[in-house]
C-alpha cells in the first residue's frame, strides 16, 4: 500500500485514468463524461513536469514566478478545447468553441483564479485549464497519497483558501482502525484532516442536523453528506469499502447520489469539474 500511495503521490494521473475508464465501463449514465475526464488526463498530466517551486496559492494567479493564467490559457486550455469538442456533449462542446472564440481566455482564468462569478462554461475551461497547475505547485500530496497539510476544523483549503469538492475515509492499515477523515480541495487537490461528524460547508456538529444518505446497491462506497443548517452537502467515499476508489473520479460517477441531494433541497457545496 505505501508503494502505491508513493506512487500517487508522484503522479496522480495514470489511477485517475485507469479508474475512469474502469468506472466508464461500469455506470453507463457516466460513460461519456468519464471518458472525457479520460481524455482530459492527458492534456493535465504535462502540467507535473514543470520546474516551479511551491508558493502560497491563495488568491495569488501566481506561483515560483509562473503567471498560472497566462500559461493555463496558452498552454493547457487549447487541449482542452480539443478534447472536450471530441468527447464531450453536444451542450458542452457548443458552449466551450463559443467561449474559446469570443473571449479573453487569461482574463477569464484569472477570473477564476481570484473566485470572481463565471459561467459554468467558463469554470469548467477554466478550472480544466489551471487547477492541475495548482495541484503542481501544492507542496501536499494528491488524493490518497498520505496526509496533506492542515486539518481538524478548517472548512476551507490551508494550501490555498479552496472550498471542499469531497471528502474521504482513509484506509488505516490496522485491524478494526477507522482511518481519518479527509477534505479534497477543489481547486489544487490538497488534502487534509477534517472532523467525522462535522459539515464542511459550515461547521455544524450536530448530530440530528446532519442526514446521511447512501444507495448501497450500486455506490455502497459512496454517501450523501448533508447539513440541515446551511443546506449544502458533499459526496464522501469510504476507502475501506472499496480500496481502488479514486475519490476525483468516483465523484463523476456518484451522478445520481447528487440528483437525489438536489432533491432533498441541498446545494452541493462546490460543483465538481463536470458541473454536477
Amino acid at each position: 500500500m505505501q508503494i502505491m500511495e508513493a506512487a500517487i503521490a508522484a503522479n496522480p494521473w495514470p489511477i485517475r485514468r485507469e479508474r475512469a475508464a474502469e468506472l466508464a465501463e461500469r455506470y453507463p449514465h457516466a460513460e461519456e463524461m468519464l471518458r472525457l475526464y479520460q481524455a482530459l488526463t492527458l492534456v493535465q498530466e504535462p502540467a507535473l513536469q514543470l520546474e516551479i517551486s511551491p508558493s502560497p496559492l491563495a488568491g495569488e494567479g501566481r506561483g515560483g514566478g509562473l503567471d498560472i493564467a497566462d500559461f493555463a490559457a496558452r498552454n493547457i486550455l487549447p487541449g482542452v478545447v480539443d478534447v472536450t469538442v471530441e468527447m464531450g456533449p453536444r451542450a458542452l462542446r457548443d458552449a466551450v468553441i463559443n467561449v474559446f472564440c469570443s473571449a479573453d481566455l487569461v482574463q477569464l482564468v484569472q477570473h477564476w483564479l481570484d473566485r470572481q462569478p463565471l459561467s459554468p462554461f467558463e469554470t469548467y475551461l477554466a478550472r480544466a485549464s489551471a487547477s492541475p497547475l495548482l495541484e503542481a505547485l501544492s507542496v501536499s500530496p494528491s488524493p490518497l497519497a498520505g496526509e496533506g497539510r492542515g486539518g481538524g476544523s478548517s472548512t476551507k483549503c490551508p494550501n490555498c483558501g479552496g472550498l471542499p469538492q469531497l471528502s474521504y475515509f482513509a484506509v488505516s492499515g490496522e485491524a478494526l482502525v477507522s482511518g481519518p477523515r479527509y477534505l479534497v480541495c477543489s481547486r489544487c487537490a490538497n488534502n487534509w484532516v477534517f472532523s467525522r461528524m462535522t459539515c464542511a460547508g459550515c461547521g455544524e456538529s450536530t448530530g440530528t442536523k446532519l442526514p446521511i444518505y447512501q444507495e448501497q446497491e450500486r455506490f455502497p462506497h459512496v454517501r450523501v453528506d448533508g447539513c440541515q443548517t446551511c443546506r449544502k452537502y458533499l459526496l464522501t467515499f469510504d476507502l475501506r469499502r472499496d480500496t481502488r476508489a479514486v475519490p476525483i473520479v468516483d465523484e463523476i460517477a456518484a451522478l445520481p447520489l447528487d440528483l437525489f441531494a438536489r432533491n432533498q433541497g441541498l446545494t452541493k457545496i462546490t460543483p465538481n469539474l463536470m458541473g454536477n
